[in-house]
């Protein structure tokens, strides 16, 4: 008998332990969140996309500095005329003995020798393609990170309004119990008792947004990690006060330093310098290395006859040499220099509007530290004060409106509270985005 309930109580143990871990997988933390938004972004699986596209660009542009291999199979037919001409010396040059019916098969290999640097331009700008759509990627991620970040943290906030809303709901709820009370024996007018329902109505109104609210905000975030609009959310709660030592000068490096947006127009500087170099490259002659060899015979298959010799083999060096375009090639360079120039006032705006992003960030997180300790002070003398004209209600030495505007302070003073602790958060996300660091390891703390 023992030995049974020893069995029963090690499987039960076994159940309880082997399902503990699925319960706790089912609350979501921001690093996990983050992680599934990341997996399942079809934004960052387009600039994957394109990371491979700049990629296989890269790898044609390095192809060209190879040889190339052509063939070409040709049929020519002549007329008769001129064939018999050409048989009876009747022609005014010189002709081999013509055929009616000539195949010919060709295999030319062409390599280049010279460009005038303007293949290794090329294949730079190629590999500066790449790196460019890699830092492209890193902003598309960035702003991932903040929207999962806005979104975590608004749950959050819609949860806790939530329960401002039924806290207050059931202080209406006890409040009007005495107050109906009081009117049953005649202590209050029927005013009094109105009044308080048509404020129990008006909270249940609150709590109805509130709830509607915090499912828009499960809404978003299930979109946003690309899971179905109404799936369960549950998320670690997270919302607290963490004092920020940052300066906004070190903000500002950070930016700096780590913005994509400007590593990007600092690729797209180089870029344009090397379209420069490009343009450039038309002012130098090229020079190619030629092969071919040629098999001619009047038979499709390309047959011939003992003795007769049919195949013929040519390299040719060929220097090129465009030295008069009227102007064309100074004209290239002159609008690549203007790009260049565009792109580098570009460049400039955007670090002049990253540092009004990263100053106005740093503002508001500084507002909401400072909301914050008001906000919590508000709340405690709040709750006091509900607390004492409830008694003093209790006592009939405070009006019913006197309750009635205490709770409707102490519903404003904790929705102020959540609402600046919840700015707080979010305020510090923008800022990490607006510093380049939003999904790499926190520095704050």
């Amino acid at each position: 008998m023992m030995g049974k309930v020893f069995i029963f109580l090690g499987t039960l143990f076994f159940l309880i332990a082997g399902s503990s871990p699925s319960i706790g997988a089912d609350v979501l933390t921001l690093e996990e969140s983050i992680k599934i938004a990341l997996e399942r972004s079809l934004s960052v699986k387009s600039a994957e996309q394109e990371i491979k596209a700049k990629e296989f660009q890269e790898r044609s542009s390095k192809a060209d500095f190879f040889p190339k291999l052509s063939t070409s199979y040709t049929y020519t037919r002549l007329d008769e005329d001129t064939v018999n001409d050409a048989k009876y010396g009747l022609l005014t040059k010189d002709f081999s003995p013509l055929q009616t019916d000539t195949y010919e098969f060709n295999v030319t290999a062409t390599q280049p020798l010279f460009t005038g640097w303007g293949l290794t331009t090329l294949r730079e700008l190629a590999s500066l393609g790449v790196d460019t759509a890699k830092i492209k990627k890193e902003a598309v991620i960035e702003d991932l990170v903040l929207n999962a970040k806005e979104a975590y943290f608004g749950i959050l906030k819609a949860e806790k309004l939530e329960k401002v809303a039924i806290q207050a709901e059931e202080q209406l709820e006890a409040h009007l119990r005495v107050a109906q009370a009081f009117y049953d024996v005649g202590i209050i007018a029927k005013n009094e008792l109105l009044q308080t329902g048509v404020q129990m109505a008006q909270a249940r109104q609150d709590l109805i947004r509130a709830t509607n609210l915090v499912e828009i905000t499960r809404s978003v975030f299930n979109k946003l990690l690309r899971r179905g609009l109404d799936k369960e959310v549950k998320i670690e709660d997270i919302l607290d006060y963490h004092p920020v030592e940052l300066t906004l000068d070190q903000c500002m490096e950070w930016a700096e330093l780590n913005r994509p947006e400007i590593k990007e127009v600092s690729l797209n500087v180089m870029s344009a310098e090397k379209g420069v170099e490009f343009s450039k490259s038309s002012y130098y002659p090229s020079v190619n290395l030629i092969g071919n060899y040629q098999r001619r015979a009047d038979d499709a298959l390309l047959g011939s006859d003992p003795g007769e010799d049919v195949d013929s083999w040519t390299i040719i060096l060929k220097g090129e040499w465009a030295f008069w375009e009227w102007g064309k090639t100074r004209h290239d360079v002159a609008a690549t220099r203007a790009r260049l120039a565009k792109v580098k006032y570009l460049l400039k705006d955007i670090k002049d509007n990253i540092q009004l992003e990263v100053k106005k960030a740093h503002l508001y997180l500084t507002e909401a530290e400072k909301s914050i300790q008001v906000a919590r002070t508000a709340v405690v003398q709040a709750e006091e004060n509900f607390r004492m004209n409830e008694e003093r209600y209790k006592q009939q030495v405070a009006t019913s409106t006197d309750v009635l505007d205490a709770q409707t302070l102490l519903t404003q003073a904790r929705t102020n509270y959540f609402n600046a602790l919840s700015e707080h958060n979010t305020a510090w996300a923008r800022l990490e985005r607006a510093m380049g660091i939003g999904h790499e390891e926190e520095r704050r703390r």
